[in-house]
């Protein structure tokens, strides 16, 4: 049985920070890449892609084969609690299963204290200072990635690097492949002189 690696869906979710993620891993991997979501309703994307859901968090309980959890950013992150959702990270985190969250997701982990002990980035400090509860300034770095503590974050320029770091935690192939992919979609396959 292939273990799993969830994307969790919500209202708008951004399908092109999660892309690279998704293709490579569903193809090019031991693993297989299921969607989650607080409800089965199916969610539509910044883009317009229209997805189902695999699983709802609620009837969600295959932990033993869950390798990692991914929340792509969105424009509901900021404007909803998402309480189930709150709770699902805090089992993963208990659970010490990893978390990948880029861009408005990472704003949801600041928001609800998750930051606040980990080393992490997101789209500006400032942003994350807004947030009610927010105490992790001291730990927030300017960078495109930041892992640390079972979470991953990143900021919303960085789809590239987001999959990479994924791509290591996971071990989706070698390390001489995973950085030849890396430069290749960070710099292009052609390149000016």
């Amino acid at each position: 049985m292939q273990k799993e690696v969830l994307i969790v869906l919500t209202h708008q979710w951004c399908d092109w920070e999660g892309s690279y993620t998704i293709a490579v891993i569903n193809s090019f991997s031991d693993y297989t890449v299921k969607t989650i979501a607080m409800d089965k309703l199916p969610k539509t994307s910044m883009g317009g892609i229209r997805a189902s859901v695999d699983y709802t968090i609620e009837d969600y309980h295959s932990y033993d084969n869950l390798a990692m959890v991914i929340m792509p950013g969105g424009l509901s992150w900021e404007e909803n609690d998402y309480i189930e959702i709150k709770e699902f990270v805090k089992q993963l985190i208990g659970m010490k299963i990893p978390v990948a969250a880029i861009c408005g997701a990472t704003y949801f982990l600041c928001k609800h204290g998750f930051l606040d002990h980990v080393k992490h980035t997101g789209d500006s400090l400032e942003y994350f200072k807004s947030a009610k509860n927010y105490k992790g300034e001291d730990l927030y770095i300017p960078a495109q990635v930041v892992v640390d503590g079972g979470i991953m974050t990143a900021n919303e320029t960085a789809a590239v690097e987001f999959a990479y770091e994924i791509f290591k935690i996971l071990k989706v192939d070698s390390d001489e492949e995973m950085s030849q992919w890396y430069d290749n979609f960070k710099n292009g396959a052609v390149r000016q002189i």
